[in-house]
């Protein structure tokens, strides 16, 4: 059977071969809420689908709107296979209970590399997701763009008390970036993007690099808070 969990997820677990996040926009705050237990109750009732499945988390975005589904896959297979045979059902019935989700679309990642203090406890207050969308395909491109993100985050001289990890995975068609950030609270990343500098990271070399990378099409930032975990018993 399908049983929630209040701990987060483990980004970096080495099983997981194929997360995938996506989003759906419901409208309000209430109906925020409302599908998330939806989503809760429709899983319970049901056995947990594939032993391929490892994890399904949801997340509610800090704009009222929207949340965050991050399912965690062994394999592309054995999503492809939960789709042929049980997805359809539990759309229908969280359907039924909130009627007109847009749901916008699934992101196929692997992931790459994470940055996070084996010694650090803290549980995170909200999870920030920064999506990088380069032109055209490049696996290559994808790669050398986090190892410089990476290194400008490991020599940042004045790096915000708030935050917990960062773990960034890579599209699968090559032309996307995911980070899945965690950080104390959404007061503690504002507090960071509104210091001095362009964003999380200060004014030097490292971080110029980053940021007019050859190919770098765009970038959002969004906040979201731990809602739903479902694990199987």
């Amino acid at each position: 059977m399908s049983r929630r969990t209040d701990t987060h997820p483990d980004l970096a677990r080495p099983e997981v071969g194929a997360p995938f996040f996506s989003t759906w926009r419901v409208g309000t705050p209430l109906r925020q809420k409302q599908t998330v237990e939806a989503i809760g109750v429709t899983w319970e009732r049901r056995a947990w689908p594939s032993d391929g499945l490892l994890g399904y988390y949801v997340y509610t975005g800090q704009d009222g709107s929207t949340l965050l589904h991050h399912s965690q896959w062994r394999s592309e297979q054995a999503y492809e296979a939960f789709v042929r045979t049980h997805r359809q059902e539990r759309v229908d019935e969280i359907d039924t209970a909130v009627p007109d989700i847009e749901r916008v679309g699934l992101g196929r990642y692997r992931h790459y590399r994470s940055l996070r203090r084996p010694d650090d406890t803290r549980v995170p207050g909200c999870v920030v997701i920064v999506a990088i969308e380069f032109e055209g395909p490049d696996p290559a491109r994808q790669r050398a763009w986090v190892d410089a993100v990476l290194e400008a985050l490991a020599a940042e001289p004045n790096p915000h008390p708030g935050g917990i990890s960062a773990h960034f995975h890579l599209g699968v068609d090559g032309t996307r970036v995911l980070n899945y950030a965690e950080w104390e609270s959404a007061q503690a990343h504002a507090d960071a993007l509104a210091a001095p500098g362009d964003g999380v990271g200060s004014a030097n070399e490292a971080w110029e690099r980053v940021q007019s990378w050859p190919g770098l099409k765009g970038s959002t930032v969004s906040r979201y808070e731990y809602a739903l975990g479902l694990v199987p018993e």
